[in-house]
């Protein structure tokens, strides 16, 4: 007998291969059959009208931390994500040591936007290795997950203080070998670094990773290579990528024999510069690596609304209680004054990005539009609108093409680039920044506005972009396609209603902190290993998923001149 029979859904199976109608049987937390299934089953799913797909797999997290605390990884399960990776762009929580647990956490608040104190009221941090670490949280996961450890923190463990501004000597970075070596034989996934400008520790200073050598990066690739099922993931730069930095990439990729995965293609910047970045890739190939860019497959929308209080005049109005505010914007020196402000923040660079065409109130009509339908202007907008109900703003950022805006012909133009085969698409940072951002949506984003609505995809290619492209990449073992063999990790959605809801403030961090949750529509079933973890949207509390380490939940990927 099946525990599982999923019935009569438009099978989508993660190859690209076209969809066809049928069932997908699952026993002991496999897929058993797939197509016209008789055998009976303990539980049936009705699929009919819906699409069963394989469950996302999203490898660019920083879950490390909430993994203590929220074993359902939110609110990636709700978005049908199965498997996530963590431990990315240097920062991981293990190996440790007790006299780094300051600053390690100080980093991790500073780079994931959690406030220290809701760190600190979490669980201890009392681990010293990266297998005690795994430890702590396996078999307490909703989710699959793997993590990867991460250069900056192996970096403060055995250079200290000096980890932010020196260069590492022989025996330093011998040393920061053998903890590279003890991590991935303690299951860590992969080796993380960044290079990245906008990466500053707890104090201001750069992340440790950043004072690095490409003598000390090679040398950590080549522990990466001795072990089976590992992958390399790196930030080499937050724009334009030097020929040093693309030649670093190059030679990290054949040290390890492994692909590596950079994060993020595009750039705030004005400048569309993600041609020159994707050179990376083709110098890469040329010499026998794999470098691949990692996109976020959406604009990116941050939460703005702490750029108002920075502005002059405006910080002392927009704090006020409640009454106080919309009294005091109703006279008219007050308000004077404001705009004063609004304009002198603009010479100074402060609000120099919002574009009110791309600045969202919460209904998801922009500014503009609203000054428009009001006939009035911004700052109008802002003050009888905004600050008078203290609402929200998210400014968009369409990296891959900002001349463009978000256009009908931005969309396309950026379709192109995730269509392209030098690109995996993911870049969630589902974990941090969450104070100011929530992509870890961005499945139901490609499902519903992408495919459905603006046919930038087929449904048949979206899928595989989001599950066996992803979990190929990493050696994913038996996950990312709906075949027989397989680990019975799904998703059921109906494409004709699968969306993300905008994203909400929820006070459920340890402490009460704030973080930023955005919940979807549409997707029926969440499952992992055979077993629902989300039914209609909600979270059963099942925790069937698997913690993944290397070289048993994983294959070696290898390169071509590795």
């Amino acid at each position: 007998m099946l525990d599982l029979l999923v019935r009569g859904g438009r099978v989508v199976d993660g190859t690209g291969a076209p969809a066809t109608t049928g069932d997908v049987g699952v026993r002991d937390g496999r897929i058993v059959a797939v197509g016209a299934v008789d055998e009976p089953a303990r539980r049936t799913v009705a699929a009919d009208g819906l699409v069963v797909a394989p469950g996302v797999v999203d490898i660019h997290t920083h879950y490390d931390c909430q993994a203590l605390w929220d074993p359902a990884l939110t609110p990636s399960p709700l978005h049908g994500v199965t498997t996530v990776i963590g431990g990315n762009c240097g920062f991981s929580i293990a190996p440790l040591e007790p006299e780094h647990v300051d600053y390690v956490m100080r980093m991790m608040a500073r780079v994931e936007g959690m406030t220290l104190e809701s760190l600190e009221a979490g669980p201890a941090w009392d681990w010293r290795s990266f297998g005690q670490w795994l430890d702590r949280i396996d078999g307490h996961l909703a989710v699959n997950a793997g993590f990867m450890a991460g250069h900056s923190t192996i970096r403060r463990v055995v250079m200290g203080d000096a980890a932010t501004r020196e260069a590492a000597d022989a025996d330093q970075i011998a040393e920061m070998v053998r903890l590279l070596h003890e991590s991935l034989a303690g299951g860590a996934i992969g080796f993380s670094s960044s290079l990245g400008e906008a990466h500053s520790d707890g104090g201001g200073a750069p992340v440790p990773s950043r004072a690095a050598q490409p003598d000390e990066f090679l040398a950590l690739a080549r522990a990466v290579r001795e072990h089976a099922g590992t992958a390399l993931e790196f930030i080499p730069a937050m724009g334009e990528i030097s020929d040093e930095r693309i030649e670093l990439m190059t030679n990290m990729s054949l040290a390890a024999g492994r692909p590596l995965n950079w994060n993020l293609l595009g750039s705030a910047s004005p400048t569309p510069i993600w041609e020159q970045q994707l050179t990376s890739s083709d110098h890469a190939a040329a010499h026998g690596a794999k470098v691949v860019a990692l996109a976020l497959p959406d604009v990116m929308r941050l939460r703005s609304s702490r750029m108002l209080q920075g502005m002059p005049g405006w910080g002392e109005i927009v704090t006020l209680p409640d009454d106080e505010r919309r009294r005091a914007i109703t006279d008219p020196a007050v308000r004077e004054r404001m705009r004063a402000g609004l304009d002198t923040a603009r010479t100074q660079g402060v609000a120099g990005m919002m574009q009110w065409d791309l600045v969202e109130l919460p209904d998801g009509r922009t500014v503009a539009e609203v000054a428009t339908e009001r006939g009035t202007d911004a700052v109008d907008v802002l003050l009888d609108v905004v600050v008078a109900d203290g609402l929200p703003l998210t400014t968009i950022f369409p990296s891959l093409v900002p001349t463009m805006g978000v256009t009908d012909e931005s969309w396309e133009a950026r379709g192109e680039v995730w269509r392209d085969d030098r690109v995996v698409l993911g870049g969630s940072d589902a974990g941090a920044h969450v104070d100011i951002m929530c992509h870890a949506n961005y499945p139901s984003v490609v499902l519903g506005e992408l495919v459905r609505e603006r046919g930038l995809f087929t449904l048949e290619d979206g899928v595989r972009r989001m599950t066996d492209v992803p979990a190929s990449l990493f050696g994913l073992r038996d996950r990312g396609r709906i075949v027989e063999g397989a680990h019975a990790d799904l998703m059921v959605f109906d494409p004709d209603a699968i969306a993300s809801l905008p994203a909400v403030e929820r006070h459920d961090l340890p402490g009460g902190a704030l973080r930023l949750y955005a919940e979807a529509v549409g997707i029926d079933q969440v499952i992992v290993a055979g077993e629902p973890i989300v039914e209609a949207g909600v979270l059963t509390g099942a925790q069937p998923g698997t913690l993944l380490r290397s070289g048993v939940d994983t294959d070696t990927v290898t390169v071509p001149g590795g």
